[in-house]
């Protein structure tokens, strides 16, 4: 992606307006903590429940189960469940949830990408100010 490639509404509508609210919503849920690695997981096809809480390191049985849900509910998951003893539920991504894969992985490879740098900015910032510059409360400013 690029700068010529991002298209801005015209009229950006104030926050607190409907649109802006449920865009909000729907950016809370991909942009958790764990959604965007349960999709990735599911980007290579159905996986059952046992499947995604051992692939995602550190994730709670009930964080996984509340994810999935809450996935299921944007519609981006579907959950099957097949009547076995004991029963199997698989988790899948829909058809809307597989468009999320692209810009995800555009997202990923960005970060992949400037991870160095990234590190590289926390280190000089932590490190504090230049000999000609003050920190005044956490904001650095430059001596004239």
């Amino acid at each position: 992606m690029s700068p010529s490639h991002i298209e801005l509404p015209a009229d950006m509508p104030a926050p607190d307006t409907g649109g802006c609210l449920a865009t909000r919503e729907i950016l809370d849920r991909i942009g958790d903590k764990w959604s965007l690695y349960i999709v990735a997981m599911l980007a290579k096809g159905p996986r059952r429940f046992n499947e995604l809480k051992r692939g995602i390191d550190g994730i709670s049985q009930r964080m996984l189960t509340l994810t999935l849900r809450g996935l299921e509910r944007d519609g981006l998951v579907t959950r099957t469940m097949y009547p076995t003893i004991p029963p199997r539920v698989d988790y899948e991504l829909t058809d809307m949830g597989r468009t999320l894969l692209k810009p995800v992985m555009a997202l990923v490879n960005w970060a992949n990408k400037h991870q160095v740098a990234i590190a590289e900015a926390h280190k000089r910032f932590d490190e504090g100010p230049e000999p000609d510059q003050v920190l005044i409360q956490g904001v650095v400013y430059q001596r004239r």
